[in-house]
């Protein structure tokens, strides 16, 4: 919830036209907020949150990995978390590189329903970013930290 609570503020801050807490009324969904940006692109945030400022783990629900594979507006945030509830970070994570590190069902008798990813910073891009670069929250209000094989220079590389 912490995570989601600063994304929420930092869509307020950032001037988005509409923002929907789908996860406050239900999880089904497979996505936590529901955005239209200032500039009118939509996106379905799945948002996981960590304290670990040292490595990027983070859980998929295969609901969420199958609402990913369906919905061209899904993006799933990772938002590092103060002491305060601040986003201190936060990037995108490449939702092909999800698809293709995601575990497979090899028999009919039996399917994965979560995976564990550890998340390689090769696979983030800094800010909140949709598939063809369009920014969700403006970079001069998105938080940066050259974490998680981040450099700061890939933040000036993805804009």
């Amino acid at each position: 919830m912490a995570g989601e609570a600063a994304i929420l503020e930092l869509l307020a801050a950032g001037g988005a036209r509409r923002i929907t807490h789908v996860a406050a009324v239900s999880d089904s969904y497979g996505f936590d907020i529901d955005v239209e940006s200032r500039e009118g692109d939509t996106a379905h945030l799945e948002v996981k949150s960590t304290t670990d400022p040292t490595r990027l783990v983070v859980h998929l629900t295969r609901h969420e990995y199958e609402v990913m594979c369906r919905d061209g507006d899904w993006l799933l945030a990772a938002v590092l978390v103060g002491g305060e509830g601040e986003a201190l970070n936060l990037v995108t994570v490449d939702t092909g590189w999800l698809w293709r590190a995601a575990p497979m069902d090899r028999e009919s008798g039996g399917s994965w329903e979560s995976a564990r990813y550890s998340v390689p910073g090769h696979a983030l891009d800094p800010g909140l970013v949709t598939g063809d670069g369009r920014r969700i929250i403006p970079e001069s209000v998105s938080p940066f930290m050259p974490l998680w094989g981040i450099s700061a220079s890939r933040r000036d590389a993805s804009v």
